[in-house]
């Protein structure tokens, strides 16, 4: 029998093209999902501690485990509380969304000089006055939250900002809401409860410019290849006469924006220590306050920070209850 080549397409999707880098370490939400409860924040976000592993009864009814102790890896995120210092509040045109007016906080965090100019006269009473002139005019109201960093083992002071969309309840609703927590602290407790399955938008790992064979997983040609072993063995025909976007090609890979969806929260707390290993998280350190314990990975390296949303596409027939964890590793991550 003569030699049957092997199959091997390239790795690599081409849904997510052009692979360039993110334009900030900060996630975008593009989307924020229908919500029909009583008003409440959509989001929060967290910096990335490290991983872990749990022990716990899985509780979903068609597994082929169910009843049975699981190991299974998860992420800790170190959640500070966030501080709302301002609301947006938009109204819908033919061209989308637009801002119509924002209120800022009458007493704002002197961190957050380290990020913009803060305006040195803002009128809080003209500004609130205004939003209720609007309250016919406006079709989606936004909180404005910056994060703590101080409060986190991350080695910064300047705080991270992010805008996220206030859900539940008609817009009148919302925004008194948006009026009693402005100005006010929100930990992630407040936000999420144990057992529910949030959205998680990050950056992930920027690993530079690389080759094909790195980033698109092609093979190694033979020692023989003329010029390169590590190229494509072809990049096109003749005609047409340009390279096909579908070729694999060196280029940036890593620092993209990802959205991972459904991720189960399998606890939340407000001591640190619970959940810190031994002799702390490599590359993090110590979890002092809040912190988020996920299922599974999240994007991005430690320190960096995590966007949290209510799940845009909730999955259908899972346990509403929190899981029965029976353990938590804080073995020591160190390698020693």
């Amino acid at each position: 029998m003569g030699h049957r080549k092997a199959h091997a397409p390239k790795r690599g999707s081409l849904a997510y093209l052009p692979r360039g880098r993110a334009a900030r370490p900060i996630g975008r939400v593009r989307n924020w999902p229908e919500y029909d409860e009583s008003p409440t924040i959509l989001g929060a976000a967290g910096y990335k501690a490290g991983m872990t592993h749990v022990l716990l009864v899985e509780d979903h009814p068609h597994s082929p485990y169910f009843g049975q102790e699981r190991v299974l890896a998860a992420t800790v995120l170190d959640t500070p509380p966030l501080t709302v210092f301002g609301i947006r509040a938009y109204t819908l045109t033919p061209y989308g969304l637009r801002t119509l007016t924002e209120v800022w906080a009458p007493e704002l965090s002197p961190d957050l000089r380290r990020k913009f100019t803060l305006p040195s006269n803002h009128d809080y009473e003209g500004n609130l006055s205004r939003l209720e002139e609007q309250r016919e005019n406006i079709s989606e109201i936004r909180a404005l939250i910056h994060t703590q960093p101080r409060l986190a083992s991350v080695p910064k002071k300047k705080p991270d900002i992010i805008e996220v969309k206030i859900g539940g309840g008609s817009i009148e609703e919302q925004i008194d809401y948006a009026k009693q927590i402005l100005g006010k602290q929100i930990r992630v407790g407040e936000i999420f409860k144990e057992g529910q399955y949030v959205d998680v938008i990050g950056i992930t790992k920027g690993k530079g410019f690389q080759g094909p064979v790195k980033r698109w997983g092609i093979r190694i040609l033979q020692h023989k290849s003329r010029k390169t072993k590590r190229g494509v063995g072809a990049i096109g025909p003749w005609r047409p006469a340009r390279v096909s976007y579908t070729v694999p090609r060196a280029g940036q890979m890593g620092y993209h924006q990802r959205t991972e969806y459904n991720k189960r929260v399998l606890k939340i707390g407000e001591r640190g220590e619970e959940i810190t290993p031994s002799g702390g998280f490599v590359r993090y350190g110590l979890v002092r306050g809040d912190y988020i314990l996920l299922q599974g990975s999240v994007p991005g390296p430690s320190k960096r920070l995590v966007t949290l949303r209510y799940p845009i596409r909730r999955p259908t027939n899972v346990p509403e209850n929190p899981p029965q964890i029976s353990y938590i590793s804080l073995e020591s991550k160190q390698g020693v």
